[in-house]
């Protein structure tokens, strides 16, 4: 009963609950097991009761999906009713409280990924995805971003720096889309092309590379090649629209937040002029909402342009977002040949690296890399094995 003990004061149990989702992070195995103890679980399953506050509900459903992280942990707290609650908490997805939204999207992720419930069907399998033909790119993330089952809205719980792009690329004319702000914290939204690196562990996101550039209305930044100047647009708040417009004629880019515009950046040009993507990068407890052009946007500008979702396609297979077990349950049904490339898994294993020796690349990976990725040791040359082609 503690955790309702003192409901007129969330801000204590906010913390609380979040300390304890960092401690499970950061411990994972036996250490997290050990703090998993009966009175912390009973205190977390409290806290998602509709007397509690939001925010401590959905900093207690992000613990408990920590602790998850371990298997002997996943089993305890799925042994209790938890998935009952969860199914209720779902119903929030898309609450107009925008606090009460992010319990829903945590509470419907959960559902779906780690706490499964007998006879639910799963949301990818009933959610309407025809008129949706661009989205988020599902397969261009690391496991720690969540994505919907729609892919158009993405959330990042994890202590990383989490990246995600869209599925369509543009070469040529102006384009816009449109980003719904859930929480009002740090995320880097913009574009990049295939060039730029993300690297979610080192804090390395859009605008942290010439080939990206991105609007933070966090901290009022504009960012590029990972350094940073201030734009005059005040903070973002949750529900305010940011516009994203690329001119690839003019070789501009136009930021816009709820309709006011910036002035133009042209930086990202002198090293890039095609092969854009929407793109966003998210630090820990933030959440936005894509528009790609499936539904009319709030302040469309007043010049030209397209929309991704007039001119992109993706299959019905392509448009799946599978939840995690059963993405898993696909990779373990893939033959993979003894022989094969150790990154694509679909060439043979024919080219050598020297002067590190190591050789289970086909020539086209190893021509992507200047490093080893065993011994990370410069690449010199790369020699085909003609042995080893069958």
């Amino acid at each position: 009963a503690v955790a309702l003990q003192d409901a007129c004061h969330p801000a204590k149990h906010r913390n609380t609950t979040a300390v304890l989702g960092c401690l499970a992070e950061k411990l994972a195995g036996p250490a997290s097991v050990g703090l998993l103890s009966q009175g912390i679980l009973e205190y977390l399953l409290q806290s998602l009761e509709f007397r509690s506050h939001p925010t401590v509900m959905l900093f207690a459903l992000i613990a408990l999906e920590k602790f998850a992280q371990t298997s002997e942990n996943k089993m305890t707290v799925s042994d209790t009713c938890i998935s009952d609650q969860l199914v209720l908490l779902e119903k929030w997805t898309n609450n107009p409280d925008y606090l009460k939204r992010q319990v829903g999207f945590c509470a419907q992720w959960s559902l779906d990924n780690l706490f499964l419930k007998e006879g639910r069907q799963f949301t990818y399998e009933k959610v309407d995805l025809t008129n949706i033909r661009a989205m988020l790119n599902s397969n261009d993330v690391s496991e720690y971003l969540k994505i919907s089952p729609h892919g158009l809205e993405a959330r990042c719980d994890a202590s990383s720096f989490e990246s995600v792009r869209c599925t369509f690329c543009v070469d040529s004319g102006a384009w816009y889309y449109e980003v719904t702000v859930i929480t009002s914290g740090v995320m880097q939204i913009g574009w990049a092309t295939k060039d730029s690196k993300f690297l979610n562990h080192e804090g390395y996101g859009i605008g942290d590379d010439e080939y990206s550039c991105a609007y933070d209305g966090c901290r009022q930044l504009i960012w590029y090649n990972a350094r940073s100047k201030p734009h005059s647009h005040p903070c973002w708040k949750e529900g305010d629209t940011i516009g994203f417009l690329l001119d690839l004629q003019e070789k501009k880019m136009v930021f816009y937040l709820n309709g006011n515009q910036l002035p133009a950046e042209k930086q990202v040009f002198s090293s890039a002029i095609s092969g854009f993507f929407a793109a966003a990068s998210f630090m820990s407890y933030q959440q936005c909402e894509f528009n790609f052009g499936a539904k009319p946007f709030k302040y469309p500008p007043s010049a030209k342009f397209n929309t991704f979702n007039n001119y992109a396609f993706l299959t019905a297979e392509e448009k799946i977002i599978l939840p995690r077990h059963r993405r898993l349950a696909l990779l373990k049904q893939v033959s993979i040949r003894e022989n094969c490339c150790t990154l694509c898994c679909d060439e043979i294993a024919d080219t050598e690296l020297r002067p590190c020796g190591h050789s289970d690349l086909c020539m086209e990976c190893a021509l992507q890399l200047e490093t080893c990725p065993l011994c990370r040791q410069e690449i010199q040359t790369r020699v085909r094995q003609i042995a080893h082609i069958s």
